[in-house]
């Protein structure tokens, strides 16, 4: 006797269509992150010359919305910047997923679909906060015995000393601090609070503010206000906008940056990531793929699972 298989019916996987392309244009980049404020700070300042070489750029659209990410190696290092719907975010992180290690700028909507082809080390939400000249107050004036100065390329050992004072080793180089803006607050002869910078950009007219620590016995001062203050005030002189991210948790550090002129912008969320592909050949494949499909369209089309 001769048994009929048996059918078995399984649902349909239902998917929208996305046409990711390649963004080369550095005005039409910038009119993608004005666009989005001061949440796009950091990747706006990658476009001046000095850091566009080091940029790659994607964008996506279809039936939910359209999408950005933007790949950096100036500044900071490897970093990238999302943006948009998060199903098109999902299309350009299918086929683009860049480095394997890299630090991740994102919102909290993003996170499931950052987290299907990452490994998210520590997602932290911040704040990011943004002044200008109009609205900066000077901190006031340092108090007797107190100096504050511009620091070099020679006082890179002091600078990480004073960050590993909490146990963590720290690695500037004297090239880091010499390129970049950092102040010193020195009680006597002692540098015990620190800013610096993570990228300036003065042709798009930004820069942003890190780095601000303050020796655990010298806390409670004000130190990190007056080297914050300072730091600002020189940055403002050639960008129009500087602005800083911080943990919203930390209240100390907000009023003390509200004292100075900064306000509240946006939220975002920072972390370290890892792509879960190894050697990146998976998402290859699939951009090869994708362009072979979207050879008529001008881009690269893919399917996104709809939720």
């Amino acid at each position: 006797m001769v048994r009929r298989a048996r059918t078995v019916s399984l649902p349909a996987v239902r998917a929208a269509l996305y046409l990711v392309r390649p963004l080369r244009d550095v005005a039409a980049i910038r009119e993608c992150l004005r666009a989005d404020g001061a949440y796009a700070t950091y990747a706006l300042a990658q476009l001046a010359p000095r850091y566009f070489p080091l940029v790659s750029c994607w964008e996506a659209s279809g039936p939910a919305g359209r999408a950005l990410v933007l790949f950096s190696r100036g500044g900071l290092g490897d970093a990238v910047y999302m943006s948009g719907e998060p199903a098109a975010l999902a299309a350009i992180l299918a086929l683009h997923q860049g480095p394997r290690h890299n630090f991740a700028t994102c919102r909290e909507a993003h996170l499931p679909v950052v987290e299907r082809y990452y490994k998210v080390a520590n997602p932290r939400p911040m704040l990011r906060m943004v002044v200008d000249r109009d609205s900066f107050r000077p901190p006031p004036a340092p108090r007797s015995g107190v100096t504050v100065r511009r620091m070099m390329s020679a006082d890179a050992r002091l600078v990480n000393r004073l960050y590993s004072s909490e146990g963590q080793p720290a690695f500037y180089s004297a090239g880091h601090i010499e390129q970049g803006m950092y102040h010193g607050v020195f009680a006597g002869r002692r540098l015990v609070a620190v800013a610096g910078t993570h990228v300036i950009a003065p042709e798009e007219g930004v820069a942003v503010v890190g780095n601000v620590f303050t020796h655990p016995d010298h806390r409670g001062r004000g130190y990190g206000t007056l080297v914050t203050g300072v730091t600002t005030a020189a940055l403002l002189q050639s960008c129009h906008t500087v602005a800083l991210t911080v943990d919203p948790t930390n209240e100390p550090a907000v009023r003390a940056y509200r004292r100075l002129g900064y306000r509240e912008e946006s939220r975002l969320v920072e972390s370290p990531i890892t792509r879960r592909s190894l050697t990146g050949l998976a998402p290859l494949l699939s951009a090869a793929l994708a362009a072979w499909r979207g050879r008529h369209e001008g881009g690269e089309l893919v399917d996104v699972p709809l939720a």
